[in-house]
């Protein structure tokens, strides 16, 4: 069901909220609990549609014990319009309870071969993710995904997943991925470009492999597989740029998810844009993931964060948006970038409204995400009346305002939530088509804009 909203400008985004489980965090912790011996218990899992995807995938592989819970916790809603109609009429929507799932796990060497392919949906870390656990498991599995997913490239894991001794198959450097796992040699592998997921693909073989295996980075990437692993007493090794680990086989642990702070970047937006004063309470605050906000003090907007707590290595806190006034321009470096790669379309939503112009350098890897952000990110603020462009690999953002129209999300969840969020501050009203796609990673997302003083509803 497509679902099309109009946003209209003039309301004040305030008050206090939550967001869903860390996306993120969810993927390798559902991971790590199907691996692990004994029975794991994870609360506040979100329902996000990619962490369902994870859930089913693993639930084709593990024991009898842990199937059932996972095989529930990953089924699709049965009726998608129903859940669709929730992100426009203003219901508090699925995703803001605290989910929990128990899952008797039997170790990473009791896998066993599933009865068809997994069907990762649109989840990239789901294929990713998978590919590093199945490289040791000695049967053959077949990954598949939807169009988009079809789309992305895996090469990069395959590469040096094979180097480790696996059977690793793409078609073209593309899903569907065929793994046929065995008996795994520990390597070292330079990465060639920054990305945490190939990073944690190769970390949970590695752990499964002789010898160490060792990842450097050109650039930091969010590091939750590494804080995981160390945190559960695997051999964690830092270095300068890189992280190594030997064979280790974990045990079950019992954790509850943090908010995701990448969902919550779209709510700061909105109040940064409206001029609103809003708390967000215990959300993640790893520092790998929280360097949006250092971009947006340089932009203007005054956030804090106060620490609370900790989850399986995980800073927990509470996080604060003061009342903004005039936002300004900032650059974004080739180095910073990795460290945001997921808020890029929400910055640049803010960065329509500054004084200035913004530039994202180095944005070659977004184009390798749900959709191509970077000629995305340019298609929307186009259609909303704004002025931004594609130089070589840098996205480059004209302020001065939205006057207002109509786009699209063009199937990606973050270009949905950051054209909403854009249309805030519009001088005119804004339709938004595709909305449903929030859905992948923010359940709730309309909801929760509308309860804190959006002025957002059915077009």
């Amino acid at each position: 069901m497509l679902v099309r909203i109009l946003v209209e400008p003039g309301g004040s985004v305030q008050g206090e909220a939550s967001v869903p489980g860390d996306k993120s965090i969810a993927h390798r912790w559902l991971i790590l609990s199907a691996t692990a011996r004994g029975t794991s218990r994870l609360v506040g899992l979100p329902e996000a549609l990619d962490v369902r995807s994870s859930a089913r995938c693993l639930a084709a592989v593990v024991g009898a014990g842990a199937r059932p819970r996972l095989e529930a916790w990953g089924s699709t809603p049965e009726d998608p319009d129903a859940r669709a109609r929730l992100t426009v009429d203003g219901r508090v929507g699925p995703g803001q309870e605290k989910g929990e799932l128990v899952i008797e796990g039997e170790g990473r060497d009791q896998l066993h071969e599933p009865r068809g392919p997994l069907d990762c949906g649109n989840s990239g870390t789901t294929m990713r993710l998978l590919m590093g656990v199945l490289a040791a498991s000695p049967f053959p599995c077949r990954l598949i995904g939807d169009e988009s997913l079809g789309g992305r490239p895996m090469e990069r894991v395959a590469v040096p997943l094979r180097a480790m001794g696996a059977s690793v198959h793409t078609d073209h450097g593309h899903p569907p991925v065929e793994v046929h796992g065995g008996p795994l040699r520990g390597a070292h592998h330079e990465l060639a470009e920054p990305t945490a997921q190939v990073k944690g693909a190769i970390l949970l073989a590695g752990i499964a492999a002789d010898g160490q295996t060792t990842v450097v980075e050109p650039a930091r990437t969010r590091d939750h597989t590494e804080r995981a692993l160390r945190r559960l007493g695997a051999p964690v090794g830092q270095g300068d740029g890189s992280v190594s680990v030997s064979r280790f086989q974990h045990e079950s642990f019992e954790a509850e998810v943090p908010g995701d702070v990448s969902s919550a970047a779209f709510l700061v937006a909105a109040a940064a844009l409206t001029g609103g004063e809003l708390t967000i309470r215990r959300v993640g605050l790893n520092p790998t993931r929280t360097h949006f906000l250092a971009v947006l003090d340089r932009m203007g907007v005054g956030t804090e964060q106060v620490v609370t707590g900790e989850e399986l290595g995980e800073p927990v806190g509470d996080l604060f948006v003061a009342r903004t006034g005039g936002l300004l321009a900032t650059e974004v470096t080739a180095r910073e970038l990795p460290l945001v790669i997921d808020e890029v379309p929400v910055l640049a939503a803010i960065a329509a409204h500054a004084e200035g112009e913004t530039r994202f350098a180095g944005g070659a890897e977004l184009r390798a995400k749900e959709s191509d952000r970077l000629a995305g990110v340019v298609e929307v603020i186009r259609d909303l009346g704004g002025r931004a462009r594609v130089e070589g690999e840098d996205l480059v953002v004209e302020g001065g305002g939205l006057g207002g129209g109509r786009t699209s999300a063009r199937r990606d969840h973050r270009l949905a939530m950051a054209a909403a969020v854009a249309a805030l501050r519009s001088r005119g009203a804004c339709e938004i088509d595709g909305m449903e796609w929030s859905e992948v990673s923010f359940p709730g997302f309309l909801p929760a804009l509308r309860s804190l003083g959006a002025r957002v509803g059915a077009a």
